[in-house]
């Protein structure tokens, strides 16, 4: 499944990436390193490129906004959320995530690093939950208005390292049984097979540095396409022409 095929005979937006600004994700299991190498990537381009700190915006999902961090708290501390009422909380707060933090950065020419993004829900509520991840695919698109991003860092390990680099305080997700977390695994693998030009996938069980600098390659291409005038965009300006 790709996401360009679950958009087919649906009235959701064609998945496209942006048309000013850099949009990258970082995907993976819980305790893949997302984070370690989202900040490593950051301090690279600001210390190494010189590139202004304004300009580059790290964010996650489920969260980014107030009303994200309420819903995350729901999500992933909170009581029991049935599958399709999680499924839709999450694309409740990327539609808002990305409507009021995302595309106006994008649209500035801003650097956007987003930890996680549509793929995660494609993995853990499509195939994690057993739903249906064409459908997932076709929630989370609308949600996001076709938005996709320049290139996904898959940072894949297998199962049981994920398992034992968890913390001993575990969210919902987190709690999951190793049936759930090796469905999602595969799925992400699978999304990362159907769509290469999108995907990089790097090797999460690497040491750090070398995860590092494979991300550097990886994103090597599309960061040619980093515009750093950072020029505010008038009010009246039209979505689709971000």
């Amino acid at each position: 499944m790709t996401l360009l095929d679950s958009a087919r005979g649906l009235r959701i937006p064609s998945p496209r990436p942006p048309r000013r600004g850099v949009f990258i994700s970082f995907e993976g299991g819980d305790g893949a390193g997302k984070s370690t190498q989202m900040q490593m990537l950051q301090e690279h381009l600001v210390t190494e490129r010189s590139v202004a700190e304004e300009l580059i915006l790290t964010t996650r999902e489920p969260g980014g906004t107030s009303l994200g961090e309420s819903i995350r708290d729901l999500l992933l501390h909170g009581e029991h959320v049935d599958p399709r009422a999680e499924a839709l909380l999450y694309a409740a707060d990327r539609a808002h995530h990305i409507a009021t933090v995302v595309r106006p950065h994008l649209a500035r020419g801003g650097l956007v690093l987003g930890d996680r993004y549509l793929d995660s829900s494609i993995a853990y509520q499509g195939a994690g939950r057993a739903l249906d991840p064409d459908e997932i695919g076709s929630l989370s698109l609308w949600a996001a208005d076709g938005l996709l991003p320049h290139r996904t860092i898959l940072l894949d390990a297998p199962t049981q390292t994920l398992h034992e680099r968890r913390p001993s305080q575990r969210d919902r997700l987190e709690e999951a049984g190793a049936e759930f977390h090796e469905a999602v695994r595969t799925e992400f693998l699978e999304l990362a097979a159907a769509d290469p030009e999108r995907f990089a996938v790097i090797d999460g069980t690497l040491p750090r540095e070398e995860v590092h600098a494979q991300v550097l390659a990886a994103v090597g291409e599309v960061l040619a396409l980093f515009d750093p005038s950072f020029e505010p965009v008038p009010p009246t300006r039209h979505r689709d022409e971000q």
